[in-house]
């Protein structure tokens, strides 16, 4: 059962429509469910399927290939093994040309970039088999697959060689939404209260391949420990092997994660590069790129800023709550998550981790605040004055162009939020530094993001001018 993915399922079955060759590239973050949508939605249509490995050698490759396209082909005696890929897609077209005849086939290269390993020779004879040969079968559907998002990017998306422009249709699968994730979890007979749901997604994100691990008759904090706590859980050790099978350097990647993670509120480019003892110059220009591309940080422009003013927040759940919570962890074991997770750690950290959420489901929160049709520019925004007078951050802003600003408060708690004197002073305060610093002639709205909602009292009443719970965050969007 495929969950969500309406919009990527329709571009891919609407490329079995067409009367010309077209040639998809999908990427996206390692575990986000890309290998299961095409085989899912192509199971009818699908000729030849293969991936790449991971560190192999281009003799080890081209055997795998051999051995795949011997078994699609049902031959009785295998394949012999070709001496390069020039030779690996002759033998691939001869196969196709008899299949493509009757109706519209797909043929699958998964994990790409792995394929492609140092002077294989690859990528420059998949061009050639596109350009020369495939691009002019009107019955052929042609997919490549890949976790190294920038790898993608760089290489096939942004092609400047034989694939300049080549590409008929692109999809960057992102991870389940809040909504997305509860029914999945439906799908398999999984069934939690939103808040518990909200916790695992704290730490889980909307990844499937993680959020398939969570088992019937466990809270959140059971499956937690399981997965992330106890010998051989799913999660364990994935935090390296995660970033070694994307990056070359995974170190320099890492060490942009622990800096990020570190420094909630985020970082810009200077900052990380002195954090991370990095050389200026386009290396590092590069590896946020990649970071960004695959899906573990954020870039986002302050209120009133330019790109260069940009700031970089970590993004991916798992990598926060493994830095925080599992690195160096002494108290493994069962039940050693179900103890942490009453701790005072844990509610001051689950704090940025809502925050984390609230800022990926922006079009949910815009929605419950009525403003859906209404062009927005969403930010962040700090002021850290040189002087003695105050400073402040604000976590969220959502720019409308009906003249008006949510400026939006984000806490997580356990029950309904209070909003006592001295919280209504700093809000307040916040309001008048930004108006001050920005100039802003646009009306600013305080606005609460809470898991319950506020606590009606004098403060909220005379203060507050909208509010989202938790509950919109799980919203439909049509």
């Amino acid at each position: 059962m495929i969950v969500g993915r309406e919009t990527e399922t329709e571009i891919l079955k609407e490329a079995l429509g067409t009367s010309e060759a077209e040639l998809i590239a999908i990427y996206g973050r390692r575990r986000v469910g890309k290998t299961f949508l095409i085989r899912n939605v192509y199971k009818d249509q699908l000729i030849f399927d293969f991936s790449g490995m991971h560190n192999s050698s281009t003799p080890e490759q081209l055997e795998s290939f051999t051995l795949a396209l011997s078994a699609f082909s049902k031959v009785s005696i295998p394949l012999a093994t070709p001496r390069n890929w020039i030779r690996a897609f002759e033998i691939l077209k001869t196969y196709i040309t008899a299949q493509i005849k009757r109706k519209k086939s797909v043929i699958f290269f998964d994990e790409f970039p792995w394929i492609d390993s140092h002077k294989s020779g690859f990528l420059q004879a998949f061009e050639h088999f596109w350009n020369s040969w495939a691009s002019n079968q009107k019955n052929l559907v042609v997919v490549i697959c890949g976790s190294a998002a920038s790898w993608m990017i760089r290489k096939i998306v942004n092609n400047k060689g034989g694939l300049h422009n080549r590409i008929t249709r692109r999809i960057r699968l992102l991870p389940f939404t809040l909504n997305e994730a509860e029914t999945y979890l439906k799908s398999r007979r999984i069934i939690l209260d939103r808040y518990q749901l909200l916790q695992l997604y704290m730490i889980l994100g909307g990844i499937p391949h993680y959020l398939k691990d969570i088992k019937t008759g466990e809270s959140t904090a059971q499956n937690i420990d399981r997965m992330c706590f106890t010998k051989d859980g799913l999660l364990e050790n994935e935090f390296k092997n995660l970033y070694d099978s994307l990056f070359i350097q995974a170190d320099k990647h890492i060490a942009v994660i622990r800096a990020l993670a570190g420094k909630p509120m985020g970082l810009t480019r200077n900052e990380i590069i002195e954090t991370c003892h990095f050389t200026t110059g386009g290396g590092t220009t590069k590896l946020l790129e990649e970071l960004l591309e695959s899906g573990f940080i954020e870039m986002y422009i302050p209120f009133d800023k330019n790109v260069k003013q940009s700031i970089y927040k970590l993004s991916d759940e798992y990598s926060a709550f493994y830095l925080k919570f599992m690195e160096g962890n002494k108290n493994s074991g069962p039940g050693s998550w179900v103890k942490q997770s009453a701790s005072y750690s844990w509610k001051s950290w689950s704090g940025m981790a809502f925050e984390r959420i609230c800022l990926k489901h922006i079009p949910q929160i815009k929605k419950a605040l009525g403003i859906s049709a209404v062009y927005t520019q969403e930010s962040a925004w700090r002021y850290a004055p040189k002087t003695k007078e105050n400073g402040t951050q604000i976590d969220l802003l959502i720019d409308r162009q009906d003249f008006t600003i949510n400026l939006c408060e984000i806490k997580f708690s356990t029950s309904e939020f209070t909003i006592d004197k001295k919280y209504a002073s700093e809000i307040q305060a916040k309001v008048n530094i930004f108006r001050e610093k920005t100039n802003t002639k646009k009306t600013v709205f305080p606005t609460m993001i809470t898991t319950f909602g506020t606590k009606s009292n004098e403060y909220k009443l005379n203060l507050i001018q909208s509010e989202v719970k938790m509950e919109s965050l799980f919203e439909v969007l049509s």
